[in-house]
C-alpha cells in the first residue's frame, strides 16, 4: 500500500509541458475574457449569455487543475517552495478575472428577459440556479476594476497571512520528552491510552505555541480586518451575512439550529462530567483528557486493513460508494502518514479533472483513523456524485458539505457498534461517537463563538496573543459549561485551527453537516435501501439549490426547530446509553 498519494495524473511536475501549456493556456483565456467582456454591449443577449458561461467553464477547468496541484503539493510538504510560487502565478492570472467576470453578472442580470432566455438555452438551461442568484448577488460587486485590485490585493493580504499560519503550525518544532517533534505527532498523542502520555503531549503542545503565537495573532488579526473592510465595501450587514448568502441559506435557519443545540448543551456536559469522573477527576473534563479512549479496544489498523474493512462494510450499504473507496486505496488518492512539514488534520480535494479525489490525513493505526478515512471519502464520493454537473455547478457550500462526510461516519460507526464483541468494546465504540458529536457541538459552537467575537472587536482594535486567548477561553466556558474543569481549557485553539485563516465562519457548517447527516441516517435507517437513491439525488441536489431546498428532496424543514431536535435527540440517547455502562 502506497504511503503518499499520487499526483502525477495531474501533473508529473512543475516542469511537465503540460503544465507550462496549461498556465500559457489561461493567461489566453483570461485575455479572450478581457476582450470578450470589452465588446460585451455590441453582442446579442442570448449570444453574451452563452460566450460567457463557456469562456468562465474553460477557466475554471484550468484554474481549478493548475491551482489542485500546487495546493496538494504543498499541503503534503509546506517546505515546497516551488509549488507556493506557481500558485502565486497561478492565482496572479486567475484575479485578472474577478474584474470581467463582474461586469459579465451585472450585464446579464441587467438583461429583462434573462431567465427566458436562459430557458431557451441548453447550457444555459443548467446553470439555472447560477443565473436566478446572479442578481442578488451582483448587488454587493465592486464597480469598476474594484473586484480586480481587491483579488490581486489579497494574495499578499489574507492568503499570504492564511499560508503563514499554516507554515508555522505545520513545522513549529515540539519538544517532548527530550526529543522534537512536530504538531501534529504530539496533538494525536491526546488518543493515547496512557494518562501520563496525555498529560504531557497537551503540556508540550502548549510550550510550543509560545514561539508563533505573537505572529499567527497577527495574521488572525490582518485577516478578519480585511474581511471586515471587504463586507463593508461590498454592503454586506455583517461578516457571517455575506457567509449565509453565500452559502445560500436562510438566518432561520442558522438560528433554529443553534436554539436547539442550546437545549442539548447540558447534556454533553453530563458525558463530559461522567467521563471525567470515570479517569477520576471531580471538577470536570481537564482538556488533555477529553480524547482519553474508554473501554478496550485492542483493535489496530493497517492502511490494509481499514481499506478492506471499508470497502466490505459499503458493500451493503451502496456498491456505487465501495467501488469507489476500493479505486482510492488502489490507486494512491491517499497521503496517510503524519510528517514534517506536512499540514496537519485531514481534507478531502475533488480533482476535477481526473474525476476522482484526494485526501490528506495523518493515519496512526486507530479505529479513530479509519472512521476520518470514512469521513473524508464521504467527501470524495459526494465530488463523485456531482461528476456529472457541469463546471460552474460544482461547487456545494460550506453547510452542506459535510452531509456525505458525516452520514459515512454513522455508518461506520452504527456497524461498529453493533459488530462490538463485548461490553467493552461496545463502551469504546459509544464513547468514540459521542466524543466526535460533543466537537461538533461544543467545540464548532465555542469556535463560532470566538469568531464572533474577534469580529465584533476587530474594527476597533488590534488583538494580541493574550487577548485572543482570553476570548477563546471565555468561548468554551459558555459552550463546555461545567463539563470541562476551567482551570485546565485551551487558550491556543486559535491557533492551531486552520479554519480561522480560511473561508469567514468556517465552524457553524460542520455542526449543520453534523446533525444534518444524522437526521438523514435516521430517514435510511427507516427507510432502508429505498433512501439511497433519494440520499443521492440529495447530494447532487447541493450545488444547485438552497439548502433548504436540498433537504426538501429528503422531506425536511431546515427552519423548523424540530428536525434539529430528533438530530440531537440521537446523540442524548447515546449518551444516555454511555452513562448505562459506566454504571455497569
Amino acid at each position: 500500500m502506497n504511503e503518499i498519494w499520487n499526483l502525477n495524473p495531474i501533473y508529473k511536475g512543475f516542469d511537465d509541458p503540460t503544465f507550462e501549456a496549461d498556465l500559457t493556456a489561461l493567461k489566453n483565456s483570461v485575455s479572450e475574457l478581457e476582450a470578450f467582456v470589452a465588446n460585451l454591449e455590441n453582442m446579442e443577449p442570448a449570444e453574451g449569455l452563452r460566450k460567457g458561461i463557456e469562456l468562465q467553464e474553460r477557466m475554471s477547468d484550468l484554474t481549478g487543475k493548475l491551482v489542485q496541484y500546487a495546493m496538494l503539493r504543498q499541503s503534503a510538504n509546506s517546505k515546497d517552495a516551488e509549488a507556493g510560487s506557481y500558485m502565486g502565478r497561478v492565482m496572479a492570472q486567475y484575479s485578472r478575472t474577478a474584474a470581467p467576470i463582474a461586469a459579465f453578472q451585472s450585464w446579464a442580470s441587467k438583461l429583462p428577459n434573462l431567465m427566458e432566455l436562459v430557458k431557451a438555452d441548453d447550457v444555459l438551461r443548467s446553470y439555472e440556479f447560477l443565473f436566478a442568484n446572479m442578481a442578488e448577488s451582483s448587488r454587493y460587486l465592486l464597480p469598476g476594476n474594484g473586484e480586480e485590485i481587491l483579488a490581486r490585493m489579497q494574495l499578499t493580504g489574507g492568503n499570504a497571512w492564511a499560508d503563514l499560519q499554516g507554515y508555522l503550525t505545520s513545522t513549529v518544532p515540539v519538544t517532548y520528552k527530550g526529543e522534537t517533534t512536530n504538531l501534529s505527532t504530539i496533538r494525536n498523542l491526546a488518543h493515547d491510552p496512557d494518562p501520563a502520555v496525555r498529560k504531557a503531549a497537551f503540556e508540550a503542545e502548549l510550550a510550543c505555541y509560545d514561539r508563533i503565537k505573537d505572529s499567527v495573532a497577527f495574521a488572525l488579526n490582518s485577516i478578519k480586518l480585511e474581511t471586515i473592510n471587504e463586507c463593508q465595501l461590498r454592503g454586506y450587514d455583517s461578516p457571517l451575512d455575506r457567509e449565509l448568502k453565500g452559502a445560500h441559506l436562510k438566518k432561520e435557519t442558522l438560528d433554529a439550529m443553534f436554539g436547539a443545540m442550546d437545549e442539548y448543551l447540558p447534556k454533553f456536559w453530563k458525558y463530559l462530567k461522567v467521563k471525567a469522573k470515570v479517569l477520576g477527576h471531580e471538577n470536570g473534563m481537564p482538556w488533555y483528557d477529553m480524547f482519553a479512549p474508554m473501554g478496550k479496544s485492542s483493535t489496530r489498523f493497517t492502511t490494509e486493513s481499514a481499506r478492506d474493512f471499508l470497502v466490505d462494510l459499503f458493500k451493503g450499504f451502496n456498491p456505487e460508494e465501495a467501488d469507489m473507496i476500493a479505486e482510492a486505496f488502489d490507486k494512491e488518492w491517499i497521503d496517510f502518514y503524519p510528517r514534517d512539514g506536512k499540514a496537519g488534520g485531514a481534507f478531502c480535494c475533488g480533482v476535477d479533472y481526473l474525476g476522482e479525489s484526494r485526501i490528506l490525513t495523518n493515519f496512526c493505526g486507530d479505529f479513530s483513523d479509519v472512521v476520518t478515512l470514512a469521513h473524508e471519502l464521504g467527501h470524495a464520493y459526494h465530488n463523485l456524485c456531482i461528476r456529472d454537473h457541469r463546471s460552474l455547478n460544482k461547487d456545494y457550500s460550506m453547510p452542506v458539505a459535510e452531509t456525505a462526510s458525516t452520514f459515512n461516519e454513522c455508518v461506520v460507526m452504527a456497524a461498529a457498534i453493533a459488530n462490538a464483541a463485548d461490553k467493552e468494546e461496545k463502551l469504546s465504540l459509544i464513547e468514540s461517537q459521542v466524543q466526535d458529536a460533543t466537537q461538533i457541538i461544543c467545540d464548532i459552537y465555542s469556535r463560532y463563538r470566538f469568531e464572533t467575537m474577534v469580529f465584533e472587536n476587530r474594527e476597533e482594535k488590534f488583538m494580541d496573543a493574550d487577548a485572543l486567548s482570553s476570548m477563546m477561553l471565555e468561548a468554551q466556558k459558555e459552550c463546555y459549561g461545567d463539563g470541562l474543569d476551567h482551570s485546565c481549557l485551551h487558550p491556543y485553539m486559535w491557533i492551531c485551527k486552520g479554519h480561522y485563516y480560511g473561508p469567514t465562519f468556517y465552524n457553524f457548517p460542520y455542526a449543520f453537516g453534523g446533525l444534518f447527516a444524522r437526521g438523514l441516517y435516521a430517514k435510511y435507517e427507516e427507510e432502508g435501501e429505498a433512501f439511497i437513491p433519494k440520499y443521492k439525488k440529495l447530494l447532487y441536489t447541493t450545488t444547485i439549490a438552497t439548502a433548504e431546498d436540498t433537504a426538501k428532496v429528503a422531506g425536511i424543514d431546515l427552519t423548523d426547530k424540530a428536525f434539529w431536535r430528533s438530530a440531537l435527540q440521537t446523540i442524548a440517547d447515546q449518551i444516555d446509553l454511555f452513562c448505562e455502562l459506566v454504571e455497569a
